[in-house]
């Protein structure tokens, strides 16, 4: 008796020809996963582009109409109208039913808010110590202005420190100090302008001589201001020179000032020498973490 073999046609395929692992599956699970990584990526630059649209609403003040917007964004009205919707729908941006310009929602407040609350200024420029410290191999601080004048809170030593007297909690001259008259010059507080009053008619004639005869705290002042900056050369301690330069917050008030000190010897003590730029450029990136954002010019 002979057998005769059943037809292969139409069988299924074996348990290895269905596996994972085989060729035609991979291939298949390519294709599929093309389109969800296709998908991802639209994704993800949609979220992109409306982050570029609320920082731009943000840059123009919080407010402003449609045209400004994509003008400031380099993108077209329509496609910005589009994000702006989106960004409407969850609270980060409002309309004004008067003028239809846009601007910053509730969500978008709320989160500045607990934004602004983390604000700290030394926390912020911690990284700037570090790196001028070991850019240039000097020792730096940040003070802040407290009830008894510019107080040292952070402190960052090389390893072959500058011999000073100053350490953190140490309150610095305002007259005599590259932090204190960077307080002096930005700050129009009456504590601190009877603090440098003070200190001048205790001056010694020696330095006198190193301020203006006829006005000396308000020029030192507006040097200041013209400088975005002070630097002095063997005024609050013998043999020892710094540069110092402001630290902004959100809003763009004075919240502390780093300063960089050494040797007068080996210290180039001009705000346009490498370390003054370097002290200048860590403190306003110190105040970009903490918000601040110059305005733009013109006052666009």
């Amino acid at each position: 008796m002979t057998t005769s073999k059943r037809p292969t046609a139409g069988r299924p395929r074996s348990a290895a020809a269905l596996s994972p692992l085989s060729p035609l599956s991979s291939e298949a699970g390519d294709a599929l996963d093309a389109p969800r990584e296709r998908g991802r990526r639209q994704r993800v630059q949609s979220a992109e582009t409306g982050m570029v649209v609320l920082k731009g609403l943000a840059r123009l003040g919080g407010r402003a109409s449609l045209t400004a917007l994509a003008l400031h964004v380099q993108q077209s009205p329509a496609k910005v109208h589009r994000y702006l919707m989106s960004l409407v729908e969850e609270g980060l941006v409002a309309q004004d039913a008067d003028s239809q310009h846009y601007y910053l929602g509730l969500e978008a407040m709320l989160l500045g808010v607990a934004a602004m609350r983390q604000a700290d200024p030394v926390r912020a420029a911690e990284p700037a110590l570090v790196r001028l410290r070991e850019a240039f191999e000097v020792t730096c601080f940040i003070a802040v202005m407290g009830n008894k004048g510019p107080t040292i809170v952070r402190f960052e030593e090389p390893g072959l420190p500058v011999t000073i007297n100053v350490r953190i909690g140490s309150v610095m001259s305002v007259l005599w100090s590259a932090a204190g008259r960077v307080f002096l010059g930005l700050l129009d507080d009456p504590q601190v302008l009877a603090m440098a009053e003070s200190e001048l008619s205790h001056a010694t004639p020696e330095h006198r001589t190193q301020l203006d005869a006829s006005d000396p705290i308000g020029a030192l002042r507006a040097s200041v201001r013209a400088a975005q900056g002070a630097c002095v050369r063997d005024t609050n301690l013998t043999g020892i020179s710094a540069i110092a330069a402001p630290v902004f917050n959100y809003d763009g008030r004075l919240v502390g000032v780093i300063t960089a000190l050494g040797a007068t010897g080996g210290f180039d003590a001009r705000m346009d020498s490498p370390i003054g730029e370097a002290v200048r450029r860590e403190a306003l990136a110190a105040s970009h973490a903490l918000g601040y954002r110059p305005p733009l010019p013109g006052g666009a």
